[in-house]
């Protein structure tokens, strides 16, 4: 079985309504959807690379969510709320519905428009699903590898992962070296100093797990 990652750029009309705000808001980047339940009704579990204060004002104008609880925590905030009704367009949430794949969370919504997720299964499964989606959004697979029961050789926090991530993508781990710890910080919307503490962490969680 594989895993891919995808990056899915949707028309400003089939965005939910907080992936909307995300956009248009200034001091959120990005929103991850950690747990949801079986019914929009159902408490969902979200952080918000944003203060508390920013956050509540983001989920107040989202007309769907009736409830809202904020804690503080890695560098943002989470959020558990609940909604009147999940809000997703109708098409989108119909190719979801349908897919004989497992999703895996979070589910990620960008300030550039784009949303990321992971799914598992095999691999006709997993190419169906991304022509399902790209008859409703542009479809960019950012990886594929293979799937293992036992996950990440390490225990990240989801800024750490976030923070890795950033750094392949700017080629931070290239030889020679093609990107910086600026460069993280950008995509992370962070000080340079909280980047480089992040890396150090992440690296530090990854090669302790591997030489155990």
């Amino acid at each position: 079985m594989r895993r891919v990652s995808l990056r899915t750029d949707y028309p400003p009309a089939r965005r939910h309504a907080l992936h909307q705000e995300v956009v248009e808001r200034s001091g959120v980047g990005r929103v991850d959807l950690l747990v949801w339940g079986p019914a929009g009704s159902a408490t969902q579990f979200q952080w918000f690379d944003a203060d508390a204060d920013t956050t509540a004002a983001l989920l107040d104008a989202v007309s769907a969510v009736e409830q809202r609880r904020l804690v503080a925590g890695d560098g943002g905030t989470y959020a558990f709320t609940r909604q009147s009704e999940f809000a997703f367009d109708p098409d989108l949430l119909a190719v979801v519905a349908s897919a004989d794949v497992a999703f895996f969370p979070p589910v990620s919504f960008h300030g550039d428009g784009t949303a990321t997720v992971d799914a598992v299964g095999e691999d006709d499964r997993l190419a169906a699903l991304v022509d399902a989606l790209a008859a409703h959004a542009d479809v960019t697979v950012e990886s594929v590898r293979d799937f293992h029961r036992g996950g990440a050789p390490a225990a990240l926090t989801d800024r750490q992962r976030a923070a890795l991530d950033a750094a392949v993508a700017a080629g931070y781990y290239e030889v020679p070296r093609e990107g910086s710890v600026a460069d993280v910080a950008d995509a992370l919307d962070c000080s340079t100093s909280t980047a480089g503490e992040l890396l150090r962490k992440a690296e530090a969680r990854v090669v302790t797990a591997l030489v155990d």
